[in-house]
């Protein structure tokens, strides 16, 4: 655990936060008759000497086709060469089975140098498979309400940061992303993230809870309108999301933890169809990332296969350093690669 006063705060906040998240699931999980646990998994930086992190995840089954709630906290008091003196995070992403019920990403993490100065890194988003208006309303209403100062630059950056340029649509409908966000008042700062985080896991429950009352049928149709959102979501994460490839390339530790935001299956032939719409040598990381998927409808993201993808997507980007200007961005960029080499 890191020894400073800022950095032992965000751990107790983060942590606050994934108990009361993993609280909120498994009661409704309990309410629809379906129970679901969740385990948890500890993992090492360097042997604990830097740190480390769990991660509490859902086997797929009962209301869940994938769910992890992750915290980690890394320091470098030892080595006096780096700049970061640690990184406090929460980071997890919830699919449902039912395709009705959106899937929901949330990151709240808290950055300190060694020189004392800090920032935060805020973000929320919404991702229906199957759109429902009044879960969205519900959504951005909830994170205007909980940061109503910063709710016009963050959903702007979030729309930016979360638009698939090759596609040309957004993953999700409603984005919030702040930036090495700090200002004068660090304790007001500290109560917007966790404000932030805890509006954002109540409203979450709660329209989970609700698709899941009112949505109990599904169809065929709507499994595939799933899958193909799911391969959309997976497309996005592993050659356009920044946070995600800045975790590949700075450590090989939590590989699984991170690729733990990937869904349970995905459309590998629609996946392939968009190697072409890509520039290069993004075509490339696509190629070879069908190539780590098994060739089966649906493809599944197994244990395994995320191993495969994670070097896949590490290899590429340290063969073509170069790619890294593809990554998705909002009005910063934050420097999370350059802190922790």
């Amino acid at each position: 655990m890191s020894s400073s006063p800022q950095a032992v705060e965000a751990l107790e906040l983060v942590s606050d936060l994934q108990a009361r998240f993993i609280c909120g699931l498994e009661n409704v999980a309990i309410g629809h008759g379906c129970p679901a646990s969740f385990t948890k998994t500890e993992w090492l930086r360097n042997d604990g000497r830097h740190g480390g992190g769990n991660r509490f995840t859902a086997a797929v089954g009962s209301i869940f086709n994938r769910a992890s709630v992750n915290v980690s906290q890394i320091h470098y008091g030892d080595e006096p060469e780096k700049k970061l003196g640690s990184a406090t995070a929460i980071s997890t992403i919830i699919h449902p089975l039912n395709p009705h019920a959106p899937s929901v990403h949330m990151h709240i993490s808290w950055t300190e140098m060694k020189n004392g100065t800090g920032y935060w890194r805020i973000m929320g988003d919404l991702n229906p498979s199957i759109d429902h208006p009044q879960f969205k309303v519900a959504f951005q209403n909830t994170m205007q309400k909980a940061a109503p100062d910063q709710y016009k630059e963050a959903t702007a950056q979030g729309d930016q940061y979360f638009f698939i340029p090759a596609l040309n649509r957004h993953r999700g409908v409603a984005h919030f992303y702040l930036e090495n966000y700090s200002t004068e008042d660090r304790a007001a700062d500290k109560t917007l993230a966790r404000t932030f985080g805890e509006s954002v896991i109540d409203a979450y429950v709660e329209i989970l809870n609700q698709a899941l009352a009112n949505y109990p049928e599904i169809t065929p149709k709507d499994t595939l309108a799933q899958l193909a959102y799911h391969t959309l979501y997976f497309f996005q994460v592993l050659t356009l999301d920044r946070g995600t490839t800045s975790g590949l390339l700075v450590h090989d530790q939590n590989d699984q933890g991170i690729m733990a935001s990937l869904p349970a299956m995905v459309d590998r032939g629609l996946f392939k169809s968009w190697q072409s719409k890509v520039v290069s040598p993004q075509d490339r990381l696509v190629g070879k990332l069908t190539e780590a998927l098994p060739a089966s409808m649906p493809s599944p993201v197994t244990e395994e296969v995320k191993g495969l993808l994670a070097s896949t997507v590490r290899n590429h980007y340290r063969l073509y350093p170069e790619a890294l200007d593809h990554q998705s961005q909002g009005y910063k960029v934050p420097p999370t690669v350059n802190n922790h080499s």
